[in-house]
C-alpha cells in the first residue's frame, strides 16, 4: 500500500481504478452514454463538433513538486477548453488518457480525476471517457469537444485590415509564476497560483463570435506568438499598443524583478494564461478591451510600430 495505506496503481490494477474514478460521477445532459462502454456517445445538436486535444508531460508541462494533482486536472482541462472558446464554441465533453508510473498512489490518480471533473463541471460538460496506461512518468491526454451551436467557427484566417485586437483575460501572470516557483521565489501567491491553474475567461469566445470576431486564438504559447499565428493566416499586420498593455505590465512588474526578468517579456511572451485575443471589425464585448490594430501588410506583430526584439513565445522543443 502507498504510504501504508491507499494501494497503488499495480496493486488495485487498470479497471477497479477506472472503476473508482467513475463511480458516482454525473454527466451533462448531452452525454448519452458515457464510461463503461467501448466509446462513449455524445450528442452534437449543431450537426458539427468542434474537437481539439493537448497532451502535459511531467517536468515539461508541470512539476509534482509544484503542483498538486488537482492542479494538474484543472490545468489539463482549461487548456483544451480554452481552445474550444477560441473557435467561438461551448465546451461539451471531454476524453481524458492518462499514464503514470505502477507505483502511483491511487489516491493521487483520484485527485487528479476530481481536479478535472471540477474544472469541467463548471463548465457543464462531463469527461466521458478515456484510458489508463502505464507510463515511467505522468502523461495527461486531454480531447475537448465543443458545440458551435449553430455560429460559424472563428478562425484564425479572418482579420482584415482596419479591425481592432482586444484581449479577453489577463496576460503575464502564469509567466510570472512560472519564474517566481523556477526561482523558488516566495510570496507572490496570486501568480503562483496562476501558474499552477490558469483562468480562462470562459463564456468569452462566445461572447465574441456573437459581436462578429473575425479571428480568434487563446493566448497559449504567448501573445506575439498567438497573434503571430494570426497575422500569417490573415496576411495582415498587427499592431499592438504599449499604452494598452502597462496595466498587464504593471500586474506582474514585481514579481518580474524579484525574478530578474523583464515585466515586458512575461506580458508580451509569456504563454499558458490562456486568455483570448481575437480581431473585431466593430466594437468589443464586454469583457474584452482594446490593445491594438490590424493593418496591411506583410504578416508580422508589432510593438508601438516597432518588432520586438526578445522572445516571442512557447516552443514545444526548445529547452525549458
Amino acid at each position: 500500500m502507498a504510504n501504508g495505506q491507499e494501494p497503488t496503481l499495480r496493486q488495485l490494477g487498470e479497471f477497479p481504478t477506472i472503476d473508482r474514478l467513475v463511480t458516482n460521477r454525473h454527466q451533462p445532459a448531452g452525454v448519452s452514454v458515457g464510461p463503461g462502454d467501448d466509446a462513449a456517445v455524445v450528442g452534437a445538436p449543431d450537426g458539427r463538433v468542434v474537437v481539439t486535444t493537448d497532451m502535459l508531460v511531467q517536468d515539461r508541462h508541470f512539476r509534482l513538486d509544484w503542483s498538486t494533482p488537482s492542479d494538474i486536472g484543472r490545468k489539463a482541462i482549461a487548456q483544451n477548453a480554452a481552445d474550444i472558446e477560441a473557435m467561438g464554441a461551448r465546451p461539451t465533453a471531454f476524453v481524458v488518457g492518462f499514464g503514470a508510473p505502477p507505483d502511483t498512489a491511487v489516491a493521487h490518480v483520484q485527485a487528479l480525476s476530481d481536479g478535472m471533473w471540477q474544472e469541467a463541471g463548471g463548465l457543464g460538460a462531463g469527461i466521458v471517457g478515456g484510458d489508463l496506461v502505464s507510463s515511467p512518468q505522468w502523461v495527461v491526454s486531454v480531447t475537448a469537444l465543443g458545440d458551435l451551436a449553430g455560429r460559424a467557427p472563428v478562425l484564425r484566417s479572418g482579420a482584415r485590415a482596419g479591425s481592432v485586437i482586444a484581449v479577453a483575460g489577463e496576460l503575464g501572470r502564469s509567466a510570472a509564476g512560472f519564474h517566481l516557483w523556477h526561482n523558488a521565489i516566495g510570496g507572490f501567491d496570486d501568480l503562483r497560483r496562476r501558474h499552477l491553474v490558469p483562468v480562462p475567461p470562459y463564456g468569452q469566445g462566445i461572447a465574441a463570435a456573437e459581436a462578429g470576431a473575425q479571428a480568434m486564438s487563446d493566448v497559449s504559447d504567448g501573445l506575439l506568438a498567438d497573434l503571430g499565428h494570426i497575422a500569417v493566416a490573415s496576411g495582415v499586420v498587427m499592431e499592438l499598443s504599449g499604452d494598452a498593455l502597462r496595466a498587464d505590465v504593471a500586474a506582474v512588474a514585481a514579481a518580474a524583478d524579484a525574478a530578474g526578468v523583464d515585466p515586458w517579456q512575461l506580458v508580451l511572451s509569456g504563454g499558458e494564461d490562456h486568455a483570448l485575443v481575437g480581431c473585431f471589425p466593430g466594437p468589443v464585448p464586454p469583457g474584452w478591451r482594446v490593445i491594438g490594430a490590424v493593418a496591411d501588410g506583410a504578416a508580422e506583430v508589432r510593438v508601438d510600430g516597432r518588432h520586438w526584439a526578445g522572445p516571442s513565445g512557447w516552443q514545444s522543443f526548445d529547452e525549458v
